[in-house]
């Protein structure tokens, strides 16, 4: 009887997809949601800043040749990644505030494995980022100065999307590596530098050389040029790509990492 209980033990197997659950998926969008000013933060600043920046007359009538829409439109793309990205960051950065209040910790008493639970929390902070890239596109629509073909509209907004899953890898990793008390404000200075470090605010072409060739390796600078390549009529670069791909490997390996020594802790 003792063989066969062991036996039979030793045969069990973890959960399916590692815990992963869509009940708890649900909560953690919901409780996400519930958190207004993050809410009202990432869906108001980009607006703002587009309409601070995009609503310039001589924008709206610049079409440069090869472009399929407006400077406008470029501007409007460029803020609509800005706060998808501030959104994903901000969602995998309350992470902070459960590290603090020993949820990791708990979490090694579940059958949840740290990549589905890592998978979990980005797809909850993609949420928050749909939700700007709407908006943002919402408050572009109704100004009428952005002039692109109806299916750039989409593709581009898409395209910013499932990009700025980069941003919620980044946020799960620096939450768990920052400290609770000011995650946030360091958290808002990294993506500023990191958007201008890559050209989304400013045209790297302005930069020196030198500065011009440091900026093909941040993280933003890849996924900034995939996301305007339909409008500008560019071809794809393999680089771009590579520079999304291996950023994002970085970051879920560092946020898997460090869950993994959290819920080690005893």
């Amino acid at each position: 009887m003792t063989t066969a209980t062991a036996s039979g033990q030793g045969a069990r197997s973890g959960p399916p997809l590692g815990g992963f659950s869509p009940t708890v998926l649900g909560l953690e969008i919901r409780r996400l949601l519930r958190n207004r000013r993050t809410v009202i933060f990432t869906m108001v600043t980009p607006s703002i800043f587009f309409l601070l920046f995009g609503l310039n007359a001589s924008y709206a009538t610049t079409t440069p040749a090869h472009w399929h829409g407006n400077i406008s439109a470029f501007i409007l793309i460029s803020m609509a990644l800005y706060g998808s990205v501030l959104a994903n960051t901000s969602g995998g950065a309350m992470i902070s505030i459960e590290r603090s209040q020993g949820w990791s910790r708990q979490l090694r008493l579940t059958p949840l494995s740290p990549v589905a639970y890592i998978v979990t929390k980005m797809m909850t902070s993609m949420v928050l980022g749909l939700v700007s890239v709407v908006v943002v596109n919402i408050v572009g629509l109704l100004s009428q100065k952005p002039s692109m073909p109806w299916y750039l509209w989409v593709a581009t907004a898409a395209s910013v999307w499932v990009g700025s899953l980069l941003f919620a890898a980044f946020g799960l990793f620096m939450g768990y590596l920052l400290p609770t008390e000011n995650v946030m404000q360091i958290m808002g200075f990294v993506i500023m530098l990191l958007a201008f470090g890559g050209g989304l605010f400013v045209p790297l072409s302005v930069y020196p050389h030198a500065l011009q060739t440091l900026a093909r390796f941040t993280p933003l600078y890849g996924l900034n040029q995939l996301v305007h390549a339909p409008l500008t009529g560019q071809g794809v670069e393999g680089w771009w790509v590579l520079n999304v791909v291996v950023w994002l490997m970085i970051f879920i390996a560092g946020a898997v990492w460090r869950f993994r020594r959290d819920t080690a802790r005893v």
